[in-house]
């Protein structure tokens, strides 16, 4: 049985009208709102539609509802770009360039942006740390006996840590060591640097060795350690109340169930593809999203592949909306960062 222009058209308004309404499409509904026959007419073509897997009868109504395998049709080939209105543009542009200096906050926060655009659980994976590499390392003195590590990363990652010192070093001691530091480790990956042994560069400078190996390694190797790890964010947790998917407790309770093994969702997340990529239910891997549809997409921090965005929601959801905004988004991180580093360009 081949799908006609007109069988294509039904399934679509029944998309359309399912994904609007939440509840079963009848033939008499997409006879009064489109011009595509009589009802019996279009009875007879959704039933052909329900025979090829693309549309599924609920017991309790009369009408029709998508099927997996009718998502996977219109996001495929039905599916069209959406503009995002100027007020989504304003309010994605507004909190992003605000003023943020680490990645991992614009990560954050573009994430929040997301669920609250969409009504949808959003994430933001941060870099897989393994590839990036350390930019510089600074040491500022806060008192006679307190300096604040400060590590960099090319990926744009901060991560700081308070040193509590034996002895008080001179501005000059902790110059020395910040550029020593920063010479030996600067291009190296987290990984490579937690293995180099710099000490030995210290013969010159007895103090700045000493303070280095009583001080300064412990708190710099456990600080790369931090930074190695992958963080995920989520955003929009509850959103799923607004949903009449999630009614019933149970169902809510599995919802949320999922985030609580965080580290395996981070794995799946990292592992999916990069650029857009849509799962719709069953082709999740995870059977806990089962029901579930994932868009994610890559950003990019000065052109390489960087981290994930993306929203968990219901198969039931407006993909080329949704779609558009993940993709505004993760162009928009990129461009974001880079004004935050001073690249005065015009938005």
């Amino acid at each position: 049985m081949d799908l006609t222009e007109r069988k294509l058209k039904i399934l679509q308004a029944v998309i359309a009208d399912f994904t609007r309404t939440a509840e079963p499409v009848g033939s008499r509904t997409i006879s009064k709102n489109y011009e595509l026959g009589s009802p019996a007419t279009i009875r007879n073509e959704m039933s052909d539609l329900e025979e090829m897997g693309y549309l599924t009868h609920p017991h309790t109504s009369s009408g029709r509802v998508p099927s997996e395998k009718a998502y996977r049709l219109y996001v495929n080939e039905m599916m069209k770009k959406t503009e995002l209105s100027d007020e989504q543009k304003r309010t994605i542009t507004d909190r992003l360039y605000s003023n943020i200096s680490e990645l991992d906050m614009l990560v954050e926060r573009a994430a929040h942006v997301l669920s609250e655009i969409t009504n949808l659980t959003a994430f933001a994976l941060t870099p897989g740390k393994e590839q990036d590499k350390l930019k510089y390392v600074n040491l500022l003195p806060v008192d006679d006996y307190t300096v604040v590590l400060m590590l960099v990363s090319d990926s744009g990652k901060v991560s700081n840590a308070a040193v509590r010192l034996r002895k008080p070093a001179s501005e000059e001691t902790l110059r020395v060591l910040a550029k020593n530091m920063t010479y030996n480790y600067s291009g190296k990956t987290l990984s490579e640097a937690l293995k180099l042994d710099i000490i030995k560069t210290f013969q010159t400078d007895a103090e700045a060795m000493a303070m280095f190996e009583n001080s300064i390694a412990p708190s710099f190797m456990r600080t790369l350690e931090e930074m190695l790890n992958v963080n995920l964010y989520m955003d929009g947790l509850t959103n799923i109340f607004s949903l009449p998917e999630y009614n019933d407790i149970e169902k809510a309770k599995s919802f949320f169930e999922i985030f609580n093994r965080k580290q395996e969702i981070t794995q799946k997340i990292r592992g999916r593809d990069d650029g857009i990529m849509i799962t719709i239910g069953g082709e999740n891997e995870d059977e806990s999203l089962a029901d579930c549809s994932v868009i994610s997409a890559t950003y990019h921090v000065d052109g390489k592949l960087v981290g994930k965005l993306g929203v968990i929601g219901p198969t039931r959801m407006k993909y080329d909306e949704v779609t558009s905004v993940v993709e505004y988004l993760t162009d928009n991180i990129t461009r974001a960062f880079r004004l935050t580093e001073g690249d005065d360009d015009d938005r």
